[in-house]
């Protein structure tokens, strides 16, 4: 098993670096750098030994560190496949010297069905093949429960505590990986206890349980944050009481606290107090494995160029430990979305460093809230961006109405349970109907009858047609009837890390992704009913089929197709051997910027591949990179006032009390009457870093808060200067002026707007400054029309084009770099597997460039180089590999009027079948979660494609259908 495991997905692994955090994890671990918090130190640390078999080819690092993940994802399956053996041999109930062949073979077909199953189940086969921490967070699972089975079988007390001692220690361990492991204690402290007392009761089982939820406060509480606090507080007591230096109370701390653990071991040790030793033992050697930590401080201190909150110190390392970085979410009591604070208090106190002390610059606010908009186990909580509005569509409420308790639970119920898990239990073991973002699962009975063909041939529809559930189900009730016991803890395995992980991350109406891999423990624990569904079928049918090999034999072959079947159907998206683009897109990215440029860019996957492209393969480290997502913390904004590699420091003249946390996160546009027509940018900001009463008015609670007093900048420039520029081309000299004047809107100002203000403000046009075009509107601060196309991001000028609300084309410069500087490997390759994450943001960026260069081309006469750009996309990006979307549609007209007509009908042949599939197929279902009017869309483009081009009786070919469509949808 762990061969056909290690052998699939050494297989399917991918070569490079994909998207969402593993770009930001290889970067991390090739040079041992801080990660998002909280970190991953252990992962990291085997990821850079990983790293080193790629002896210095920089091009292999990151498939190297993606192995880490494959040999971790095969060792699970080999303790899943243990584990299971194990507990079908509880079920026999049979010493090992009485089993006979049969049942030695009903094992072994048990254990192969479960772990091959799991193998190739789509959540767990998506992690093991990339570097994220989810296939050893698995893996630390698989041999924890394994060992707490294995200790089990040992009689001998002494030799069984040292497989507590080992448990303590892969427990540590897998703090420094993931925490999801943790969540096992409480039921494995039933293992304990069921093992122990014989004579076990109700009442001893729930204070076992409780003693083991104890268990996993104090690691999960008092360990990982609650050490690291009283560290703090007596490093606070040391250098502000005692006017000692800092980290001198960490030191004492530190000393104190270990050397109080060695004597209780020796103490107990000495007294013959087995049970106090053996719980000293374990907490050393928790602390043993959670060391790994130490690398995040040690490594914090060095000033990484990754290096996410600097958690330098005890002060920053404990909330990186307690990722206050991402705010926090009512679980038990708390606000409904229609809910607006009313008041606000002090809450715990945010200290810093200044000259010898530790201060008190602030507290955290505490929001009390109108009163009745306050519920018990708060489900609707999220009142961010969109949220309120999905909210009332998913349970038929008016805008404003407060939601009931009912509507709380059905909430809960229908989506958090329901479409947030049983929807991804379903994916793997029933079933998926495609990867399209909100995607459901299939039935046995569900038809590719009236489905489109690009869903029917999506590589992610397969339909296993509910075996693996239902040999799960059966397995269930099997263990359930057979072991109570056994059932019991691993019922709560299987609840503990499935549903009661629902409760704790309290999903807000709409996440970035498909959260799946959240919930990998789970399905783990379901893979393990799945292979004793085997055994319950061997054992139901003893009546009727009495020879037991044969019965043997049959179920075992029947039963292990399933898993054959699984693999079969879901190789072609789970392989990623040929894919490639995440890196491209990156390195695409990085070669629209003129040398020394400074890029804004937004969320995960803009920013982890650049990266990993800078920080491995050391592409363009000019280029600085600048995240608007962390822009707003004063860590990153200090970050980004140094030089690295062949970036010099971003001109940032606001100082660290300008932007600490909680100071200038939000500044309010309040329009003041004497500048309502505009304010200097330079000197806003300079009123900004003075703190100057002119910009600030003050707050009901006390204290005042500085202002944007205009919704209007104006920077003044060196004209002459500027137009002697070479990135000015001589078409744009006329439109320089002496004033670069704008309106940004009458909204309040964030901190990444404000930073990137005081860039735009300082750096008077020295270093190319870019804007990636996967940005929201909101972060382009209302200068489009000041911004020049150059590839995959925006260039801010010195001219304004009236007009250009999305950029204007520099065709010259695009063209340079689209079609000599940019690389697509392999997507034109059919057989490549490209899931919604990549024909998102990476495709339709590109297909945007190319649209708007061909258009800029055609506009400027230059037909020839048009055609070969559409050539390019089309040829690059075709059809057969990434199905064309609406941006390909507006593709159509320009083809025609290079002369490429022929082509034009293929595409426009391509698109409108599959709009009339679709459209069809939403009138007779409800579309689940497609869209009528993209389609609807494509077709109306198609028609004026041809119509304005004089190609009429195309237009009147694809009108019919447009017709047909409009009239029956309505």
């Amino acid at each position: 098993m762990f061969a056909v495991a290690l052998v699939t997905y050494a297989a399917t692994v991918e070569r490079t670096a994909s998207f969402w955090d593993v770009g930001e994890f290889i970067a991390c671990s090739y040079k041992l750098e801080v990660p998002h918090p909280p970190g991953a130190p252990f992962f990291l640390l085997v990821g850079r030994i990983f790293s080193l078999f790629a002896f210095g080819d920089v091009t292999q690092v990151a498939y190297w560190v993606n192995m880490v993940s494959v040999f971790s994802s095969a060792f699970t399956i080999l303790f899943l496949f243990w584990t299971i053996t194990m507990l079908g041999r509880k079920i026999l109930d049979k010493r090992d010297d009485d089993l006979t062949a049969a049942d030695t073979w009903q094992l072994l077909a048990a254990g192969a069905l479960g772990a091959l199953a799991y193998t190739f189940s789509d959540t767990f086969w998506f992690s093991a093949v990339e570097a994220e921490v989810y296939g050893m967070s698995s893996f630390f699972t698989a041999i924890v429960v394994w060992a707490a089975y294995k200790w089990e079988r040992i009689e001998d007390e002494a030799a069984a505590n040292r497989w507590l001692l080992l448990i303590a220690y892969l427990t540590g361990l897998s703090i420094g990986v993931h925490l999801l492991n943790l969540v096992t204690l409480p039921a494995l402290a039933l293992v304990y206890y069921f093992r122990k007392n014989q004579k076990a009761t109700f009442k001893g089982a729930a204070v076992a349980f409780g003693l083991g939820f104890f268990v996993l406060g104090i690691i999960n509480s008092g360990i990982i944050p609650g050490l690291p606090s009283v560290a703090f507080a007596v490093e606070r007591l040391f250098v502000n009481g005692f006017g000692m230096p800092f980290a001198s109370g960490t030191i004492f701390f530190t000393v104190v606290f270990l050397g109080a653990l060695i004597y209780g071991i020796i103490w107990s040790a000495r007294n013959n107090k087995v049970t106090l030793n053996v719980s000293l033992l374990a907490l050393a050697f928790v602390l043993i494995g959670y060391a790994s930590y130490i690398q995040v401080l040690v490594r914090s201190n060095y000033n990484p160029p990754i290096n996410e909150n600097n958690p330098s110190d005890v002060l920053n390392f404990v909330s990186y430990l307690k990722r206050e970085q991402y705010g926090s979410r009512s679980l038990s009591f708390g606000p409904v979305y229609t809910a607006r604070p009313v008041d606000q208090k002090q809450g715990e106190a945010i200290y810093r460093k200044q000259g010898d002390k530790y201060v008190v610059y602030d507290h955290k606010p505490v929001y009390v809230y109108e009163p009745g908009q306050e519920m018990l186990f708060p489900r609707v909580w999220s009142s961010q961006g969109n949220h309120p509005q999905l909210y009332q569509q998913k349970l038929g409420l008016a805008p404003g109405q407060k939601p009931t308790m009912g509507d709380n639970l059905e909430f809960f119920f229908s989506h958090q349970l329901g479409h947030m898990y049983f929807r991804y239990l379903m994916w793997n073991f029933a079933g998926r109907e495609s990867d399209q973002e909100g995607a459901g699962y299939l039935l046995p009975w569900s038809s590719d009858e009236g489905v489109p063909d690009i869903i029917k041939n999506n590589k992610a529809r397969d339909n296993f047609y509910m075996l693996p559930f239902i040999l799960g189900l059966f397995g269930l009730l099997f263990q359930y009837f057979r072991r109570p016991k056994d059932f019991l803890v691993m019922g709560l395995l299987f609840l503990f890390t499935g549903v009661a992980l629902v409760v704790f991350l309290n999903s807000p109406p709409q996440e970035p992704r498909e959260r799946d891999y959240i919930y990998v423990g789970s399905f783990y624990f379901f893979a393990i009913w799945i292979g004793l569904g085997l055994m319950a079928f061997v054992d139901g049918f003893r009546e009727y089929i009495k020879n037991e090999r044969l019965r043997v034999a049959l179920f075992s072959g029947l039963f292990l197709l399933v898993p054959v079947m699984m693999g079969v159907k879901s190789w072609d998206n789970h392989d990623r051997s040929d894919r490639y683009h995440s890196v491209d897109f990156a390195k695409n990215l990085l070669n629209s910027c003129a040398p020394n440029a400074i890029l804004f860019v937004g969320g995960d996957n803009d920013t982890f591949p650049l990266w990993y492209a800078q920080e491995v393969e050391g592409v363009r480290t000019d280029v600085r990179v600048c995240n608007l997502s962390l822009l707003g913390t004063d860590w990153y904004i200090q970050q980004m006032k140094r030089k690295t590699y062949l970036s010099e420091a971003l001109p940032i003249s606001l100082e660290f009390d300008q932007f600490i946390m909680g100071k200038n996160d939000v500044i309010p546009f309040v329009e003041v009457p004497a500048v309502k027509n505009g304010i200097n940018l330079k000197e806003y900001i300079s009123l900004v870093k003075q703190n100057s009463p002119a910009i600030q008015v003050g707050l009901q609670a006390g204290g005042t808060t500085n202002i944007l007093p205009s919704s209007a900048f104006f920077l003044p420039i060196n004209k002459a200067q500027v137009a002697g520029m070479p990135f000015v081309p001589a078409e744009l000299k006329p439109f320089v002026r002496d004033t670069i004047a704008w309106k940004i809107g009458g909204n309040d100002l964030y901190k990444p707007d404000l930073i990137m203000l005081d860039i735009i403000a300082n750096n008077d046009f020295k270093r190319p400054v870019y804007f990636s075009t996967t940005l929201a509107q909101s972060n382009y601060l209302n200068l489009k029309d000041h911004m020049q196309l150059e590839g995959y991001a925006y260039r801010l000028m010195p001219v304004q084009v009236p007009g250009a609300e999305d950029g204007f084309v520099n065709s010259t410069v695009m063209y340079n770099n689209m079609m000599s500087k940019m690389a697509w490997r392999e997507l034109n390759n059919p057989n490549t597997y490209y899931d919604d994450t990549y024909k998102g943001s990476p495709v339709i960026s590109a297909r945007i460039a190319f649209l708007r260069l061909a258009q800029q081309l055609i506009m400027e006469g230059k037909k020839d180089q048009a055609r070969a750009v559409l050539n390019r996309a089309l040829s690059v990006i075709p059809n057969e590999s990434i199905p064309y979307d609406q941006i390909s549609t507006n593709y159509i007209r320009l083809l025609i009027e290079v002369g490429e007509l022929q082509k034009a009908q293929q595409m426009a042949d391509v698109i409108s079948t599959r709009a009339d599939q679709m459209l069809t197929y939403i009138k007779r279902t409800g579309g689940g979660g497609q869209d009528a009017n993209i389609e609807l869309y494509n077709l109306q483009t198609i028609v004026n494609a041809f119509r304005e081009t004089k190609n009429e009786p195309q237009a009147k070919k694809y009108d019919a259908i447009f017709q047909k469509h409009l009239n029956a949808l309505g």
